[in-house]
């Protein structure tokens, strides 16, 4: 078996009152640069998924949610070249205060059946799917 680095990254469907789910797209500097994703970010040592997703969507959109508002819907395993991708993803319908860029990345609330015409890194394509069944 090869030494293959597992790279666990929380994501999450932020979803309004219109059943719309909001999208991020990854700023310029970045890995995959362009490319729209579910907001979230890397599960730091120690950290449970619930717990970075709080923090993330506190640094990247200036709001707050509580773990009782975050329910597991599906996951994605994808293999990049240089690691595994791992990642939760999460609905959360409840939470305070307007979603902004605080890291200079634009927003845009979509409904998931229009999610495929974004651009998105290979690992969140297979979410959408159990997000429109869902939504």
């Amino acid at each position: 078996m090869s030494g293959v680095r597992m790279l666990l990254v929380a994501a999450c469907a932020l979803v309004d009152a219109d059943r719309r789910v909001l999208l991020a797209q990854r700023p310029e500097g970045k890995q995959l640069a362009g490319l729209w994703e579910f907001p979230g970010g890397k599960v730091e040592p120690g950290e449970r998924p619930e717990a970075c997703l709080i923090r993330e969507l506190r640094e990247e959109l200036g709001i707050e949610t509580w773990e009782s508002c975050l329910a597991p819907l599906t996951f994605a395993s994808h293999a990049y070249d240089d690691f595994h991708l791992l990642m939760p993803l999460y609905v959360c319908r409840r939470f305070e205060g307007i979603p902004r860029g605080l890291e200079g990345q634009a927003l845009k609330w979509v409904r998931p059946r229009d999610m495929r015409d974004y651009p998105m890194p290979p690992a969140d394509l297979p979410l959408i799917a159990p997000l429109i069944d869902l939504l």
